[in-house]
């Protein structure tokens, strides 16, 4: 799954001219915690948040110091005095934006927000603002991902693969870790359903109680030697006891 599979294409922005008022109620209407700046050419130039608007409101102004502070000659970030002085978006936006192309895998946006210790990415598509992805949209993705994930796991892996009936089988998937339950004709056959869901997109860990008739890996024949672990589809009349 890509950035561009579950990005926010509909993105509300400003500009650098925006005043800090208005961008406030921005915010607050849209109930949104910040938004990418943009340009006249729609290109990304910094990020806006609600922290950023703190840094403002809880700072003292610059023309307020304490006459102490000019005695003592303490040294303030320039970084910071921009932010504390700032009434328009450009003179308190974080840049340059940290942001993210449309095709690169959402594991890469995960591993982005978390270095980088940003809530959202804006997604960049030939130099402009295409859309916007969240720690929400992130959260959402996870979700949907468990999902496509036993879907791939029922059609791919035990339908089209291996030749085995899904609903034979109790598949739960959270997070990417999958546990598995079911009956097969043979252990080798149980032991290759299990690398092929561990080799699966999106799985992180694999639970297999998978029982089985015959553990044929206690005797190779020459068909075995051939076919090592394929589905059988011989019913037996007196099945023998299931093992794990």
């Amino acid at each position: 799954m890509n950035v561009r599979d579950v990005m926010t294409r509909e993105v509300i922005s400003v500009t650098a001219e925006t005043r800090l008022r208005e961008l406030a109620g921005l915010l607050s209407k849209s109930q949104i915690s910040g938004v990418p700046v943009v340009d006249e050419a729609g290109a990304c130039i910094g990020v806006i948040s609600e922290a950023d608007l703190l840094v403002k409101q809880l700072s003292r102004p610059v023309s307020r110091r304490l006459p102490l502070e000019w005695i003592l000659g303490e040294r303030h970030d320039p970084e910071e005095l921009r932010r504390r002085a700032a009434t328009v978006v450009g003179e308190a936006m974080s840049s340059p934006p940290i942001t993210i192309e449309p095709d690169r895998p959402l594991r890469e946006a995960a591993s982005l927000m978390i270095d980088r210790r940003v809530n959202r990415l804006p997604v960049i598509e030939d130099g402009r603002l295409v859309g916007i992805l969240t720690r929400a949209d992130m959260v959402e993705a996870y979700l949907r991902l468990d999902d496509d994930i036993s879907d791939a796991i029922r059609e791919k892996v035990l339908r089209k693969t291996m030749w085995l009936e899904p609903e034979r089988f109790e598949i739960d998937v959270r997070e990417g870790v999958v546990r598995i339950s079911g009956r097969v004709d043979r252990r080798t056959t149980a032991g290759i359903v299990e690398r092929l869901i561990g080799i699966t997109d999106g799985v992180v860990e694999v639970h297999s109680e998978i029982a089985w008739e015959l553990d044929d890996t206690l005797v190779h024949t020459s068909e075995e030697e051939h076919e090592p672990g394929a589905a059988s589809v011989t019913a037996r009349e007196h099945p023998q006891a299931l093992h794990r």
